[in-house]
């Protein structure tokens, strides 16, 4: 990932996991493969969104990132 998973998110690295969770169930609605069949690109970012949320889902990644991104 180029990109730290607090922007592919769009949020800012103070974020509180409520606004982590709304933020990537609205990027994985829009790009989810059943919503743009065919699209390799969205199927992609799906899959980049994805990586991301699971990253700032687990406490003990979230240090982790915040640490290295300093």
């Amino acid at each position: 990932m180029s990109k730290s998973p607090y922007e592919v998110l769009g949020v800012t690295k103070g974020a509180s996991h409520d606004e982590i969770r709304k933020s990537y169930r609205s990027l994985a609605r829009k790009f989810h493969p059943d919503v743009n069949p065919g699209d390799r690109v969205a199927e992609d970012r799906f899959k980049e969104i994805a990586a991301a949320y699971e990253v700032l889902s687990d406490a003990e990644l979230i240090r982790v990132v915040r640490v290295a991104s300093e």
